[in-house]
């Protein structure tokens, strides 16, 4: 399996109102320490690949991360979010205690 595949397979396990870090992620796909590996896959989502709830995956503070190259997306990626019902504090970070998903162990 190609490796964006391995990354978008584990995203799309990410429940509806629930988040993922992009190290989580990455440690599920077997790809330990390429966290920003997951962020370029997550990036390149497009029609092709549009069950992919690339939106769940945050940084490990819990927050959107934010950048110029993403054209707007971040904001998208908080409405969505917010629309499935989490809740972001005041600074804009999500309680990981409360949405982080938690994968059964198989």
């Amino acid at each position: 399996m190609h490796t964006y595949e391995q990354i978008y397979a584990i995203a799309r396990q990410i429940p509806l109102g629930k988040v993922a870090t992009y190290g989580q992620v990455a440690e599920l796909a077997n790809l330990a320490g390429k966290a920003r590996l997951v962020g370029y896959a997550l990036f390149r989502v497009d029609v092709s690949t549009s069950d992919v709830p690339w939106h769940r995956v945050i940084n490990a503070k819990g927050e959107v991360s934010y950048s110029p190259l993403r054209r707007g997306a971040d904001y998208l990626q908080r409405s969505l979010l917010e629309q499935e019902g989490i809740k972001f504090n005041e600074k804009g970070k999500i309680n990981l205690r409360e949405y982080l998903w938690q994968p059964q162990p198989y």
